[in-house]
């Protein structure tokens, strides 16, 4: 275990965690196992000034489909930074080789996010007395985003309970659950599965046309290739 960065499971019947939920399947997965793990779960979701907000709906119908103790939805503006294809005025790209790595991190890239999400969340935590964030990131299966390695978490973790009145008195130590970190997108998938997690809820699209995702963008494609890996056919609707 990294320190304050956990994947264990643990004891916690009734502890509180704020779980980050995008609606999509990693995160929507991470809901699961935590709800599986006994947390009394409170799930928080964003519009930040994403150009499509379909997610935002399937994230509400996941977290009441998997009995969130509470959904919150904030409001941020990070599409007047702007800086990347998810918030700005630029394409998403479509149609990448997956396969061939690139020292480049995409333009779907949306500049600090997980660093302001888990913000968010050590907040909320701290008013609920909350020790426990989850977060659905991935250092496997993922486009190259730079807040989705463990040092990334690791070193969020140390900020968290050095710069809150909780982390400082001891009241309650911020620990960073990221259950999916070394998991395939096929393992993610088959974990979600063996959970009971309906994945026709979710919606992973960068660029979805009307309610059908792209199947062309780099998480329609990491998707895709997710499923057929487990051996299994993705529920959901593809332009």
């Amino acid at each position: 275990m990294l320190h304050g960065v956990t994947m264990e499971k643990k004891d916690t019947l009734h502890a509180k965690a704020i779980i980050l939920l995008s609606g999509g399947l990693d995160s929507t997965t991470t809901l699961a196992i935590a709800k599986s793990e006994g947390y009394d779960c409170y799930c928080l979701s964003f519009h930040y000034g994403q150009k499509q907000t379909l997610e935002l709906e399937r994230a509400a119908q996941v977290a009441r489909a998997l009995s969130a103790k509470k959904h919150l939805i904030l409001h941020l503006d990070l599409d007047k930074i702007g800086g990347s294809a998810l918030t700005d005025d630029i394409e998403v790209p479509k149609d990448r080789d997956m396969d061939q790595p690139s020292e480049d991190i995409p333009i779907t890239y949306v500049p600090a996010r997980n660093t302001i999400l888990l913000a968010h969340a050590v907040a909320w935590a701290e008013v609920l007395g909350a020790g426990d964030i989850f977060i659905g990131v991935n250092a496997v299966d993922y486009s190259g985003y730079p807040d989705c390695r463990p040092e990334f978490l690791e070193a969020f973790a140390k900020m968290a309970n050095l710069g809150t009145r909780a982390g400082v008195s001891g009241a309650s130590t911020f620990k960073i659950h990221a259950p999916l970190l070394h998991l395939t997108k096929g393992e993610i998938i088959k974990t979600g599965c063996r959970l009971g997690v309906d994945y026709a809820m979710t919606h992973s699209c960068y660029d979805p046309k009307g309610d059908k995702a792209c199947g062309k963008c780099d998480a329609c494609r990491l998707r895709l290739k997710g499923f057929a890996d487990a051996g299994m056919q993705d529920p959901v609707t593809y332009a």
